[in-house]
């Protein structure tokens, strides 16, 4: 076939070219870049890439069967090389098409109105601060120990005392000083036999006198085990008791004695009985002041203890101290009690201290 008939001297397309109805044949137009290809790429039309003007009925029309080609269109341009135009991968059968944009584009956009940016990340930041600051301060502390440790010592003033105020050697014998007296010392009185310090009982009744340790005053409480402990850390020390009977009236008059501590251990005690008298179940009252006394109190029961069988028992009751003696008093009786009855014992055993 002659090539003159198709193409130019200056390599453009012929006639054959446009022939009518090259372009609108089916399948032709469904190729990508098949008709801008041979312009982009320069390459000059042939007479095998289109056919001749003299054989239209040459050319087999397109069946559904069959799907027509670009190689089979007539007028088609030739398909453009591989390595200019990269072709699209087919999508699969069904499957939705690739909307998203390409990377050029979507770095160029602007960020969406109302999406959420990234957290900033100040993690680190805060931790290499804190570290700064703890070794700053580790430093500082040591180079100030350090500058300490290296200067000289300052001497301390010297004491101010030129001499003793008592003798170096003892007195002669026959010029020591008296003994204190027990309005002087209050422990002369206290550190001997405690039953001289209990108040004596009336005339012609027969008083019994005891002196014990922890055990024996312990079980004068309803809970035994409790109060043993709590007096053995109060440091307890003894107890003296003297009692007697008038009648139905018994008496008991007991003086506890503490050892001298960092605490008051007989205020404590005392403050500790009186806490538990205005229940009903004790005395029902606030009771009265004990004269002399800066919180001793006397009660007077409200009701009495009254049990099928028994009498009913009257009880008073008086409790003070008076250095390292705490004093308790009780008045147990099958009539009324009046409050000078124990007022007046009470008195009477606050002289004796």
């Amino acid at each position: 076939m002659n090539t003159a008939d198709s193409t130019g001297a200056a390599g453009r397309p012929g006639p054959a070219a446009e022939e009518p109805g090259a372009a609108e044949e089916p399948g032709a137009a469904e190729e990508p870049g098949a008709a801008e290809a041979p312009e982009a790429a320069g390459a000059p039309a042939t007479a095998q890439d289109a056919p001749t003007a003299t054989a239209p009925d040459a050319i087999p029309s397109p069946t559904p069967d069959t799907p027509a080609t670009a190689q089979d269109a007539p007028g088609a341009a030739p398909e453009a090389p591989k390595d200019h135009t990269p072709k699209a991968p087919d999508a699969a059968p069904g499957a939705a098409p690739d909307t998203a944009p390409d990377a050029a584009a979507s770095a160029e956009l602007p960020p969406a109105q109302g999406a959420p940016r990234p957290a900033r990340r100040w993690g680190r930041t805060v931790l290499l601060i804190a570290a700064a600051a703890v070794i700053g301060v580790s430093a500082g502390t040591a180079v100030g120990y350090r500058i300490q440790a290296d200067r000289p010592p300052t001497p301390l003033p010297p004491l101010n005392q030129p001499g003793l105020a008592y003798p170096a050697a003892p007195l002669p014998k026959g010029e020591e000083p008296p003994p204190l007296t027990a309005a002087e010392d209050r422990r002369v009185k206290t550190d001997g036999d405690l039953r001289k310090l209990l108040a004596p009982a009336p005339k012609g009744v027969d008083a019994r006198d005891g002196l014990g340790g922890l055990p024996v005053y312990a079980v004068t409480f309803e809970s035994e085990a409790r109060m043993f402990s709590a007096l053995a850390e109060e440091e307890f020390r003894r107890v003296a008791i003297r009692a007697w009977k008038e009648g139905h009236r018994k008496t008991h008059v007991r003086l506890v004695q503490f050892h001298p501590g960092y605490t008051n251990a007989a205020a404590d005690h005392a403050e500790g009985q009186r806490s538990y008298m205005t229940g009903d179940r004790h005395a029902g009252n606030d009771g009265a002041v004990l004269k002399g006394t800066a919180k001793g109190r006397y009660y007077v029961y409200d009701k009495p203890n009254r049990k099928p069988g028994y009498l009913p028992l009257y009880q008073a009751r008086a409790v003070f101290h008076r250095g390292d003696i705490m004093t308790d008093i009780w008045i147990h009786d099958s009539k009324p009690i009046p409050a000078s009855a124990i007022r007046t014992l009470a008195e009477r055993q606050l002289e004796r201290l």
